[in-house]
């Protein structure tokens, strides 16, 4: 539609006519889409991973993270919990402890290890001085 033309009042007033109908069509067709109850189900069920079928190994299972993320399972919904939402209803811790729980899994060794080299570098740059040195290429030999 980026080759019309609105010359006058006119045209415009006819193009708004025409959006407005097809925001009402599609906000009709996405009503209708997201009411069916498999729609609503299959919403509840993709926030739930997936495991394989053929498969003997679990990977969201408790045992086969390490220690951090094992850790991280019990203390972020704790700490968040009793400090952040110390005053909130049960809905809301429940909800906090369930999406604690799930972003536990991100919590590793690997990322904890790289975020401290990040901040560790950061306050590296800032008391390093650079050396000027000789450089190899400008000795005689």
């Amino acid at each position: 539609m980026a080759d019309l033309s609105i010359n006058n009042i006119t045209d415009l007033k006819a193009e708004i006519a025409r959006l407005r109908l097809l925001k009402e069509e599609q906000g009709a067709a996405l009503k209708e889409r997201v009411n069916t109850p498999s729609a609503l189900f299959h919403t509840v069920i993709s926030v739930f991973p997936k495991s394989p079928a053929n498969s003997n190994e679990d990977k969201g299972s408790i045992f086969n993270q390490d220690f951090f993320g094992i850790i991280s399972r019990i203390l972020l919904p704790l700490t968040l919990n009793k400090t952040i939402f110390r005053n909130s209803n049960f809905v809301v811790k429940a909800l906090v402890g369930f999406l604690s729980q799930k972003a536990s899994h991100f919590i590793s060794e690997d990322s904890l290890s790289g975020l401290i080299g990040k901040v560790r570098s950061i306050f590296d740059r800032k008391n390093k001085n650079p050396d000027y040195g000789i450089p190899p290429d400008s000795e005689a030999s």
